[in-house]
């Protein structure tokens, strides 16, 4: 089982990360959203080719796609090491699984990381450095807060009190089986779109 505050050092680049299958998993969800941020930033150029944005966007994708295979598969190790437990009758099913409050407290921690650079910027007057502060005051405690929730999760769930399962994405849009544009390719079609 993993610890809250070890996950968000880890996010923080406070800490490695332990060596097993759980921590490389969370590893690559992190890394990725890592890439992600950084292409979603590139993607909002305003004076870019667009060949430079459309290449932004399909990165976009495939790191979304493996943020998500990620997170599926911290949730699928997770739930392994909780075979044992035996789930009461009364248990209650958590909407939210492990992966995706793992997932949102490494995202939250990437806002965390720029909101404070914007706090240490001196090119901005010092209300922009005000509102920055107060925002990252709010998003630390944002994630103290989910931070505890997940520790209470794991905890119900290791006492059998709760549990999570596998929520599969399957983000179609990257599936050229599934995407009617992509698919529709194939067939002569020029667009997704109806005229």
């Amino acid at each position: 089982m993993i610890r809250p505050a070890d996950l968000i050092a880890f996010h923080d680049d406070r800490a490695p990360r332990a060596a097993s299958p759980l921590w490389e998993a969370i590893e690559a969800n992190h890394r990725h959203n890592g890439m992600l941020w950084a292409e979603e930033d590139l993607a909002r150029r305003r004076n870019a080719p667009d060949s430079e944005i459309a290449a932004n966007k399909r990165a976009i994708d495939g790191f979304n796609q493996k943020r998500n295979d990620a997170v599926e598969r911290v949730d699928e190790l997770l739930l392994k090491s909780l075979e044992s437990v035996k789930t009461k009758s009364d248990a209650r099913l958590s909407s939210e699984t492990a992966g995706a409050m793992i997932d949102r407290l490494s995202i939250l921690s990437l806002k965390i990381r720029a909101m404070r650079l914007q706090t240490e910027r001196k090119d901005v007057d010092q209300a922009h450095v005000r509102t920055c502060r107060q925002r990252l005051e709010r998003l630390t405690e944002q994630r103290a807060d989910l931070a505890g929730c997940l520790e209470r999760l794991l905890a119900e769930a290791a006492r059998g009190e709760s549990y999570f399962k596998v929520y599969r994405q399957f983000k179609m849009y990257n599936d050229p089986r599934l995407n009617p544009a992509v698919y529709g390719e194939t067939r002569g079609e020029t667009s997704g779109r109806k005229a």
